[in-house]
């Protein structure tokens, strides 16, 4: 039987999705869980391989098991075992064969910016705080042109495994909402930490360092020394998977 999981958890104190051999990572603790429930050892695949401190909303997991457990009951035992910054929001059967990673047709991100002088305690693990005003219409403008298909070599990191750089993207869009500004994209797939140097580029068009000319010409420069710094973990959130 393969059993699909629907997970929110806080990524702070993991070392990320992946298991590691000497850090805490959510795989590890949701493997761990499995195993004590169902006493049989389970390997887990995800649909995004989420960096540290990477937080999710609407992660999607699957593994393979021999039983056929009552899944209500197995999402409430997961939920005792695999600690509070983990929840399983729905396990489901899933056809066989259904692999979280390979059938995904897109996955969706967004990142919190707090946007003001002051920091905040309940978002200091949850946004990155940029103190200095931003021109957010400007940003905006410089989100929508990444919509499309694109090689996205400029926001790709140096040890990206990836073969290509090209990714269509379905949603790029950018808002302000009180003292929160908010990124969202939706794209085919990801090369790595391509959302974070996004936002950190975005950062420099809104604090007036790039125009959104310049934006547009380091996309399609494909050199990744163009674009701006990479933001932070904490802010970014995988928040949906389709399939």
């Amino acid at each position: 039987m393969v059993v699909k999981l629907t997970l929110e958890y806080d990524g702070t104190r993991f070392c990320g999705w992946q298991l590691q051999p000497n850090a805490p990572s959510v795989q590890g603790a949701l493997e761990r869980a499995v195993g004590i429930v169902l006493r049989e050892p389970v390997r887990i695949v995800a649909a995004g391989r989420t960096d540290a401190g990477v937080h999710a909303r609407g992660q999607v997991a699957a593994f393979r098991t021999a039983r056929r457990p009552d899944l209500a009951a197995l999402r409430r035992s997961l939920n005792a075992l695999a600690g509070p910054d983990i929840a399983v929001v729905a396990a489901d059967a899933a056809a066989e064969g259904f692999d979280p990673r390979r059938d995904a047709r897109s996955r969706t991100y967004t990142y919190c910016i707090l946007n003001r002088s002051a920091p905040s305690p309940f978002w200091r693990q949850r946004a990155w705080h940029v103190p200095f005003a931003l021109d957010v219409d400007a940003m905006r403008a410089a989100a929508e042109i990444l919509l499309g298909e694109h090689d996205f070599s400029s926001f790709r990191a140096a040890d990206c495994t990836a073969r290509h750089a090209v990714r269509r993207t379905f949603a790029s869009a950018l808002g302000r909402h009180g003292d929160v500004v908010r990124y969202e994209i939706e794209a085919t797939g990801f090369v790595r930490h391509m959302v974070r140097n996004i936002v950190g580029t975005l950062v420099e068009v809104g604090r007036g360092a790039l125009d959104v000319a310049r934006f547009e010409a380091l996309l399609a420069a494909c050199d990744r020394r163009q674009a701006g710094p990479m933001a932070p973990a904490c802010g970014l959130y995988l928040v949906r998977v389709r399939y």
